[in-house]
């Protein structure tokens, strides 16, 4: 009935991020929120972690590079 999905919460004021598993129901379509940019961004985010937590954060913000 529930698929495991690792949870991140960040914090962008104090700079910090917790993981949980969490459990999402199977019917229920989660956001990708990299999935308007091309390819070869996509990919070179998802290799690295801290980038990807500064993307999402600058996302956030509006202030996307």
């Amino acid at each position: 009935m529930f698929e495991r999905c690792i949870g991140l919460v960040w914090c962008s004021d104090c700079r910090i991020y917790c993981s949980n598993l969490v459990h999402v129901p199977r019917r229920q379509m989660l956001v990708d929120a990299l999935t308007s940019l091309p390819l070869e961004l996509r990919e070179r985010l998802l290799r690295s972690e801290s980038r990807l937590i500064t993307f999402l954060d600058r996302d956030a913000r509006g202030s996307r590079d």
